[in-house]
């Protein structure tokens, strides 16, 4: 007699079984849950937050997870009670162009917010008494500002990119601004040599905030250690402490990378314009000139191998990065990050207007959903429930919560239809760069 394969509802029965005889204690029981794969295929939009005028680039939880800030193309900031759909206030950004993120500064009572934007400028927001909001100008880059990254659990501390290619650190007791470096090309035989690689992307690692990776219009993810900063400031602090890339993107022209996000366990994921999402364990790095010294297996220019990571043969096997697919990654800058307890999901944006979401663990695509008409930039993860959060084109944010009554279903054929989509554009990509030789 064949044994039939265990589903998730089983799984979640024996779960509620070994909860209740006392196998299983009640925190491990509710991280179960919420990684739950049936969770996931049963989210669905909870609430539809209408209030911004314009795109919202920005969605981001504050620290326990009951207020969502956001920032749109209006230039305005709004923190919302997500729950209820309650606008809890809602202030003009200060911005002169349109606001790229905002973040509520942990343990301040949700009264200290910062906020970046097109305009270069980097600015901070004190909530005072009976709801007034005091707006002002901490630092300005030369060019676009796209991401902020706070220092976990620091109320005062947080770094920020621009296109400009510098990155700079905050200290809000003081409201210095210090300049820590300008990212360099590692100019490894690329053709269009930059000087200063423009930055759309940064992300601290949460095991060690003295790590932080930046990543922009070129190949590499570079990982930084803010302590050789402390040490001694003449020592070079732009060089990284290490680079990652998949070696078939090594001084490839077409692509550059529009996020970035690291796991609980340092893993770091990058999304790559004109191509796809790759995860690279801390091993995986290339050393702080990006050389790499030994072969490491990914999937080929063509996109026609499996997602799963591949080894070399010979003694000293080597993993590469493992593969996501099925997106669009061509239009706008988009974010890239984890979804449940301990980071067990990976989910994207795509410029098709969809929510994609996979495994992190051998990169199954499991949910697909219909987030936008148009292309979904932002994907923000509840930072205890399984919640999601999204925004992009339009003017709204959707949240979603596993309340579906029925589990979804992979649209037929996504995987194919969206790998077609992308081999066009990679294509006209390279047309368009070789016209222009």
């Amino acid at each position: 007699m064949t044994k039939r394969p265990r589903t998730s509802i089983d799984k979640a029965v024996v779960n509620v079984w070994h909860r209740e005889v006392g196998q299983l204690s009640t925190r491990k029981f509710a991280h179960r849950m919420a990684a739950s794969e049936d969770l996931v295929l049963r989210l669905d939009i909870y609430r539809k937050l209408e209030k911004h005028r314009g795109c919202v680039n920005a969605v981001s939880f504050n620290l326990y997870g009951d207020i969502l800030v956001s920032g749109s193309d209006d230039r305005r900031v709004i923190l919302w009670d997500w729950e209820m759909g309650r606008i809890r206030l809602l202030f003009h950004s200060g911005h002169d162009n349109n606001v790229f993120q905002a973040m509520i500064m942990p343990y301040t009572d949700d009264r200290s917010i910062v906020t970046c934007a097109a305009d270069g400028q980097v600015r901070h927001a004190q909530v005072l008494e009976r709801g007034q909001v005091e707006t002002s100008l901490l630092a300005k880059h030369d060019g676009r500002v796209h991401k902020l990254a706070i220092e976990p659990g620091s109320p005062h501390i947080f770094y920020s990119c621009g296109e400009d290619g510098v990155v700079q650190h905050f200290d809000l007791r003081t409201g210095t601004a210090t300049e820590l470096f300008t990212c360099h090309s590692l100019n490894n035989g690329r053709k269009n040599f930059m000087p200063n690689i423009n930055l759309n992307a940064i992300a601290i690692d949460p095991r060690n905030p003295n790590f932080f990776a930046v990543a922009g219009l070129d190949e590499y993810a570079r990982l930084y250690d803010v302590r050789k900063y402390n040490l001694d400031v003449s020592t070079g602090f732009g060089q990284p402490a290490d680079c990652f890339c998949p070696s078939h993107l090594i001084g490839d022209v077409r692509v550059g990378i529009t996020g970035l996000a690291f796991s609980d366990q340092s893993e770091l994921v990058v999304s790559y314009k004109n191509e796809l999402i790759y995860l690279f364990s801390k091993d995986m790095g290339l050393g702080p000139n990006g050389v790499q010294n030994s072969p490491v297996s990914v999937n080929g220019h063509d996109h026609s191998a499996t997602s799963s990571p591949l080894k070399m043969g010979g003694g000293d096997e080597q993993v590469g990065p493992q593969v996501y697919k099925g997106h669009i990654n061509c239009d706008t800058v988009k974010g890239v990050g984890f979804f449940g307890p301990r980071c067990e999901y990976v989910v994207s944006g795509s410029d098709c207007g969809r929510i994609f979401i996979w495994k992190k663990k051998g990169g199954e695509l499991i949910r697909v959903m219909e987030g936008d008409e148009d292309v979904v930039n932002c994907i923000e993860s509840h930072p205890y429930n399984s919640v999601l959060a999204s925004s992009g084109i339009e003017s709204d944010i959707k949240i979603w919560t596993p309340k579906a009554i029925e589990r979804a279903t992979l649209p037929t054929n996504i995987e194919r239809v969206c790998f077609v989509i992308l081999n066009y554009i990679y294509s006209l990509v390279l047309y368009l760069f070789v016209k222009s030789i």
